[in-house]
């Protein structure tokens, strides 16, 4: 007869060769529902503070209210969700907009990468947070000064990724189209850019982290609107249900807008499918 422990080893293997065949995204899934459950378990336990730290039930019964009566003043979460992601986008895209041909530019001319060296690592250097007093002083309180700080903010993460993705192009390519007869007009958009595509789009993928980092800050003054200012305003009322709302939906659309631009980098680059991960 068979022992205990030589009966449940086949058992065993089997639940860990039936999660080896499971996707990524399905094994993730079942982590998180687990941890969540732990957590609900926790709270109703006494092992977990409420107050600190709501269960998932709790943070249901939150959204129901945001959909529905929403946090503050009637403000709901899709209304929240919209001023977050509007500015974000337009500060995003006027950054993307000024960094990648300034960027190129830099990198193509050893001259000009040597006189910005100093202004770009000082730039990038102070933090976009620090700058929102002067923002505010300057433009307003008001869009403009919340677009202008994040533009700021990505604009140096992309800046400086597009000139190391034009200086690291291998010279061997460079003079290999050159000894086929190419124009620099050529070389550049069939050698330069292409190659520097990679480093392009790790830059933008930081600045996107970035940014979502900035419109919280800049979300917490003289509005109502947004993510930023729905955390703000649930700490002021002392409600961590409606607080951690605010971040999990940040979390997501950050996670959603991080996967729409792998997915673009895909698209546009499936012969860097292959290569090793740019360094960032």
């Amino acid at each position: 007869m068979q022992s205990s422990e030589a009966i449940e080893r086949p058992a065993g293997k089997r639940w860990v060769t039936w999660l080896l065949r499971l996707p990524d995204w399905a094994v993730g899934l079942i982590t998180i529902v687990i941890l969540l459950l732990l957590w609900e378990i926790g709270v109703q336990a006494g092992a977990i503070n409420v107050y600190r730290f709501p269960p998932p039930s709790k943070l249901a019964r939150a959204l129901w209210a945001l959909l529905t009566s929403g946090f503050p003043r009637g403000v709901t979460v899709i209304l929240h969700i919209k001023a977050t992601v509007w500015r974000i986008l337009k500060g995003y895209a006027l950054a993307t907009l000024l960094a990648i041909p300034l960027g190129l530019v830099i990198g193509s001319s050893p001259i000009l990468d040597r006189a910005t060296h100093p202004v770009i690592t000082f730039a990038r250097s102070v933090a976009t947070i620090s700058l929102l007093p002067l923002a505010v002083a300057w433009f307003g309180v008001g869009e403009l000064s919340r677009v202008l700080l994040i533009t700021y903010g990505c604009f140096w993460v992309m800046v400086t990724n597009v000139i190391h993705g034009v200086k690291s192009v291998d010279p061997v390519l460079i003079r290999a189209a050159h000894t086929l007869g190419a124009s620099r007009r050529q070389i550049f958009y069939r050698v330069v850019l292409p190659a520097s595509l990679p480093r392009i789009f790790a830059g933008m993928k930081v600045a996107l982290g970035l940014a979502f980092l900035v419109i919280v800050a800049v979300e917490m003054i003289g509005t109502i609107e947004g993510l930023g200012a729905l955390i703000m305003e649930a700490r002021t009322f002392y409600r961590t249900d409606m607080t951690m709302m605010g971040m999990l939906t940040i979390a997501l659309f950050g996670f959603a807008l991080a996967n729409g631009l792998d997915w673009l980098e895909d698209l546009l680059l499936p012969w860097a499918r292959g290569l090793e991960e740019v360094e960032r």
